[in-house]
């Protein structure tokens, strides 16, 4: 389908945008709001929906924010997501927006996906006339907690809409212009307990329980440049040294009396393997007197669909704006995300988004204490995705497929 010549090109769409879209994640950087506290961030969200016309709700599962565009033509429906919070962290990046609110920063990117989510929902908004089908745009509080997901999912935030396929973008260490894809994995769960230990050597056996704890990983943080970019290569093989692996990490805190508790996290790939560390745990506090409390059942992984995943690889190759897209065929083992749970009830992917520019001191490592995102990654984010999603709405409704101009 050709769109025509008196419709404005997704490119000149996005330009027209690109600056307040800039401006935007400026601010929410600013001013970051952790996890359940979100208002400010979803009201300027929420403002920027209902001006371009959108049918906003608020207040989704806490601060939750979603939007729907009808096109012009009834057909499938698809959503995409983006998340609000920031990290419970001070920021080192020497940026003129940089954060004012102590404890508070926006590490993981957080607001670069808030832009690009508005921004897709704006540029589409204005290509309604080429939407057979439906749209859903989701801003979701309280990722960094792991609750915002289920508060949202919950409330019933998929019900009314049914969506056919959902998707979304992530920050990502990755030149400018470069996206990847993680068909088939994604990012680990997590599991979570602790051990209360009491009596005249608590605090030694609560010692030697932390180190036990931190010995069953098999695979360390990166301390380097080298080491990371090792770390990138090992993500890109197939069956590598990031087939299998264990995270694990533990806090042991003194209480009343000479007590202690020892807090610890664990994740691990694939995703079937906490029973058996469960067990390991279970022996490892045996050893030391304790005995071990569980309160919740493994966070679940990240996997993304392997025919989406590729799908959406080979269309995004094909568009001027997109300089490559890699394959991750393993999952950053330190990185979590509530989205499983979306990808649990609905098909669909995460993209990784480049953001990094080295040759300007802009590393794109979520979490990293001088976490920085390039501005640009903003309007080719929203290029990228608003044509992703033009191009799943067609393929989804058996239309022919084509490049939106």
């Amino acid at each position: 389908m050709n769109p025509g010549s008196d419709r404005p090109s997704l490119d000149r769409l996005v330009a027209d945008v690109e600056p307040d879209l800039i401006a935007l994640r400026r601010d929410v950087h600013r001013w970051p709001e952790l996890a359940g506290a979100e208002r400010r961030t979803a009201a300027l969200v929420a403002a920027r929906l209902r001006a371009a016309g959108l049918a906003v709700s608020t207040g989704v599962g806490g601060h939750g924010v979603v939007a729907v565009l009808d096109g012009a033509r009834p057909g499938p429906t698809v959503a995409y997501r983006a998340d609000l919070d920031a990290v419970a962290a001070d920021e080192r990046a020497a940026v003129e927006f940089a954060s004012r609110v102590p404890g508070a920063a926006h590490l993981c990117g957080h607001d670069v996906h808030t832009a690009v989510g508005v921004g897709v929902a704006l540029v589409l908004t204005r290509s309604r006339e080429r939407i057979g089908g439906r749209v859903v745009f989701v801003f979701q509080p309280a990722e960094e907690t792991l609750a915002g997901a289920r508060a949202m999912l919950d409330a019933g935030v998929l019900d009314p809409v049914a969506p056919d396929e959902v998707y979304a973008l992530h920050c990502a260490p990755l030149p400018v212009g470069t996206f990847a894809v993680m068909p088939g994995n994604g990012l680990p769960g997590l599991d979570a307990g602790h051990v209360d230990l009491t009596g005249p050597d608590a605090r030694e056996a609560g010692e030697r329980f932390r180190a036990a704890i931190e010995g069953l990983s098999t695979v360390h943080r990166p301390a380097t440049p080298e080491e990371f970019a090792r770390m990138l290569d090992d993500v890109r093989t197939p069956g590598g040294p990031l087939a299998r692996f264990v995270t694990a990490a533990a806090q042991a805190v003194p209480g009343d009396g000479g007590a202690v508790r020892v807090r610890f996290w664990l994740r691990a790939w694939p995703d079937d393997r906490y029973d058996a560390l469960r067990e390991g745990v279970r022996r490892l506090a045996d050893r030391v007197g304790g005995r071990v409390a569980f309160p919740a059942p493994p966070f679940p992984a990240m996997v993304c669909s392997p025919e989406l995943s590729h799908a959406a690889a080979a269309h995004l190759r094909g568009l001027d704006a997109v300089r490559g897209v890699d394959v991750f065929h393993a999952a950053f083992p330190f990185n979590g995300e509530d989205f499983a749970l979306f990808l649990h009830r609905v098909p669909g992917a995460m993209l990784y988004l480049g953001v990094a520019d080295p040759a300007a001191g802009i590393n794109g490592v979520p979490h990293a204490p001088d976490f920085a995102a390039d501005d640009r990654a903003i309007g080719i984010g929203v290029r990228a995705m608003a044509d992703l999603l033009l191009h799943r709405l067609d393929t989804l409704g058996g239309r022919p497929t084509r490049r939106s101009a």
